[in-house]
């Protein structure tokens, strides 16, 4: 049995005509007449009654005019859905996010998504520092990433979504935190302790560590992190203070203010997508297209 074949029998059961139903299928009546002649034979069974005047179906062709709409029906759909996943409107893209840009990036990049490319599935795997998206990539755990430049990993490509200052988290009870201090610089807590982040490599740890350089001190590092939740949750303990990108400003902690530095050159961090060069995924170029081709917004410092 074939699929043509289940075509033309659906096309004389809906006309009730084999001159009408070989018209509307834009062939000769000749071979749609053989065509359901062979598939009678193959099914054993007469599936119309002929006259001169009407043809109607027979209790077997009664019998498979549903399934026959059914088959073709599903096959429709399935010739639709290869098509829209060789196209990249359709399919499933694994994101992994580096902490703040949780709060602040990946819900534009969601919406962007989500507007231009209804029928694409997003899974996230968030919180995680550079280094680990990088790896990620590397071992095909993730497809994109919105991570923190620079990027090592040589079969890595990228794009710049945003450039971002540090702002300071200080408790609410800091001498800093009523805002009554005007012009607040980083040099003013040369004698503050600091929360930093614990694990090597952490973009935002090294920025933050550069800009407290470039004010002339080595912050006192008394407790460390390895993601922002905690980072947050000891500066709202009062143990110390921290330097993190403005994505932070998205996020309210309780017991944490947050204060605008008016340093003269304010030192800055990036936040990037980044992919394999080589992944082939339609689905990947499609987001990109959407993502990269007219850009997310950005923010400068």
């Amino acid at each position: 049995m074939e699929t043509r074949q289940l075509r033309y029998f659906v096309a004389v059961a809906e006309t009730r005509h084999f001159g009408r139903a070989a018209e509307a299928l834009r062939i000769a009546q000749s071979p749609l007449s053989q065509a359901i002649r062979q598939l009678e034979s193959q099914l054993g069974a007469p599936l119309f009654e002929r006259t001169t005047r009407r043809v109607d179906l027979t209790a077997a062709g009664e019998a498979l005019l549903p399934e026959a709409v059914r088959i073709l029906a599903s096959l429709d759909a399935a010739r639709d859905q290869v098509g829209r996943v060789a196209a990249g409107a359709l399919g499933r893209l694994r994101v992994g996010a580096t902490g703040l840009a949780t709060y602040r990036h990946v819900p534009e990049l969601v919406r962007r998504l989500t507007a231009e490319l209804p029928g694409l599935a997003l899974t996230f795997t968030t919180d995680m520092l550079t280094p680990g998206l990088e790896t990620a990539l590397a071992e095909h755990r993730i497809d994109l990433a919105v991570l923190r430049p620079p990027v090592s990993d040589p079969g890595l490509d990228h794009h710049l979504l945003a450039r971002e200052h540090l702002v300071l988290a200080v408790p609410s009870g800091h001498r800093l935190a009523s805002g009554l201090m005007s012009g607040p610089r980083l040099a003013d807590l040369a004698d503050d302790d600091f929360v930093v982040y614990a694990p090597p490599g952490s973009v935002v740890g090294e920025a933050a560590a550069r800009a407290c350089r470039a004010a002339g001190f080595t912050p006192r590092r008394t407790h460390e992190a390895d993601q922002t939740s905690i980072v947050l949750a000891l500066v709202a303990a009062g143990v110390g203070v921290a330097l993190l990108p403005s994505s932070v400003l998205a996020v309210a902690v309780e017991g944490v203010r947050y204060v605008e530095l008016e340093d003269p050159d304010p030192v800055t961090t990036d936040v990037a997508l980044a992919w394999r060069r080589d992944d082939p995924q339609p689905a990947l170029a499609r987001a990109l297209a959407v993502l990269c081709g007219t850009g997310l917004r950005q923010e400068t410092a």
